[in-house]
């Protein structure tokens, strides 16, 4: 498979750098994106690929962050290429179809999968991040929860975006009024992606949008590549209102830990900043997303319900798969990056 030629245009200097390959798959698509190389995996051979793995979640990250901010000095045209697209398509049938085999039992029932969200673990279960940060977590592991976290935090909410021109009446302006709030209502300070920037400067990270791609692990990669698949494609809209609400849901205590981590740990204002602010922003979005989002979208779509519930249960899938390569990791004293953190100095 071969990529249609493209007279070179140029992304922003601000993007960031391709990162290294982590497979054939992964390479060959990189090599396109950086103008070495013409020849693309043939779809087979996507489709055979691992669907949690380092190759494919790869993959699909930087060809949908071409949709994002790009890469520095790849061909802003790329983003349409057919051939680029039809690759995508291949490893997107291979993930998803997963994520419906192993997320969840499924089924219609959107207020069951919802009211599983608002039970929260009496202590901790063995299974919780922010649990572990909160009561034994060290600065260390923090730094390396911030900087992973960093491929969605530094463009929070724009993935849910692309849902807002697909819903109409109460789900769309619901939708909108929670935007509105992660944006920083009118303060670009006040954005949360730039809180969670002045979260990682104040724990002595590199800020900068895309930096930490290289040493994020696959189950790190698919948390955000859900968010994607879900909001560029319009037949999905139901499944990625279900994430945004498991989101939103579950913010807001996972966020009250985590502050109380940060202090714990002695991090400094800023840090801690980003986290309290979601602990009573989130716990005011999740009532509007649920009676308001959600319940207007099914009053117009009743037929989405499956995939409000594919959205729930195939957050809480990738965030386990997550939370289990973190705590095991960690509890074995080692770092759960694939490289580890270097200094960053401003």
């Amino acid at each position: 498979m071969t990529t249609s030629a493209t007279t070179p245009h140029r992304g922003p200097a601000a993007s960031p750098e391709l990162p290294p390959a982590r497979g054939q798959l992964s390479e060959s698509v990189i090599e396109v994106l950086d103008g070495q190389g013409s020849r693309l995996p043939e779809a087979g051979r996507v489709r055979r690929a691992d669907p949690y793995g380092d190759d494919l979640q790869l993959l699909l990250y930087v060809l949908y962050e071409l949709h994002y901010r790009g890469f520095a000095g790849t061909d802003e045209r790329l983003e349409w290429d057919p051939a680029l697209l039809g690759v995508r398509a291949a490893a997107e049938d291979v993930f998803l179809d997963a994520l419906r085999r192993d997320s969840g039992p499924g089924g219609t029932d959107v207020t069951a999968a919802i009211d599983a969200l608002l039970v929260e673990p009496v202590g901790d279960d063995g299974h919780s991040v922010s649990h572990h940060l909160q009561r034994e977590g060290e600065l260390w592991q923090l730094r390396e929860y911030a900087a992973l976290r960093s491929l969605y935090h530094l463009k929070e909410a724009d993935p849910h975006l692309w849902v807002v021109p697909r819903l109409r009446g109460r789900a769309k302006a619901a939708m909108v009024a929670v935007e509105f709030d992660e944006f920083g209502a009118g303060r670009a300070e006040d954005i949360h992606a730039q809180l969670f920037a002045d979260l990682m400067a104040d724990l002595g990270l590199d800020p900068r949008y895309g930096r930490h791609l290289a040493t994020a692990p696959a189950e790190a990669l698919a948390t955000v590549n859900l968010m994607s698949l879900f909001g560029l494609h319009r037949r999905l809209r139901g499944a990625l209102v279900g994430h945004f609400a498991a989101v939103e849901i579950t913010s807001s205590p996972g966020s009250r830990r985590l502050a109380a981590a940060l202090r714990r740990a002695g991090a400094g204002r800023a840090a801690q900043r980003f986290y309290d602010e979601h602990v009573e922003a989130d716990a005011v979005h999740e009532q509007v997303v649920r009676h308001d989002v959600i319940a207007g979208l099914l009053e117009d779509e009743p037929e989405l319900a499956a995939d409000v519930v594919l959205g729930i249960e195939a957050t809480g899938h990738l965030e386990d798969r997550l939370a289990e390569h973190l705590l095991t990791a960690w509890r074995d004293g080692r770092t759960a990056l694939r490289a580890p953190l270097t200094p960053f100095t401003p």
